[in-house]
């Protein structure tokens, strides 16, 4: 997989032209697609493996637009970052705590699993995977 860091800062996928935190592409299905050769243009969701989001102040975005966008694009796993608590107790309960979220794609929907401090991080795109919320978020 490529990390979108490592592509230039203008690549774009298709998507109402959102732009997310990270990006990891499948170099394997680059070379179907149609404008990769002549500029950094992503169109074909399967290209992409796994977006992920850390949230900011417009969380409504993270959590609900681009999880329909996403979906609709066929990328099959989704991660939202929320570590300072932004979003409504809605999404996330009470009290309100840093909540890392997986987003699996199933059929056309994410089934989305939370975590928060403390409990291990399963990722079905990554599953060897040994990560907690405690170790990425800022000190």
């Amino acid at each position: 997989m490529v990390r979108s860091p490592n592509l230039p800062r203008s690549t774009l996928f298709r998507c109402r032209h959102r732009s997310p935190s990270q990006c990891y592409l499948d170099e394997t299905l680059l070379g179907n697609e149609p404008l990769w050769q002549r500029e950094p243009v992503i169109t074909l969701g399967r290209s992409i493996k796994l977006v992920v989001e850390v949230v900011s102040a417009n969380w409504a975005t993270d959590y609900a637009r681009k999880v329909e966008e996403y979906a609709l694009l066929g990328i099959p796993e989704y991660w939202i970052v929320d570590y300072r608590g932004l979003v409504g107790t809605a999404f996330i309960g009470k009290p309100k705590q840093p909540m890392f979220t997986v987003c699996q794609l199933q059929g056309d929907e994410y089934r989305q699993q939370q975590y928060r401090l403390g409990e291990a991080i399963a990722s079905p795109l990554f599953p060897a995977l040994q990560l907690r919320l405690d170790e990425i978020l800022p000190r």
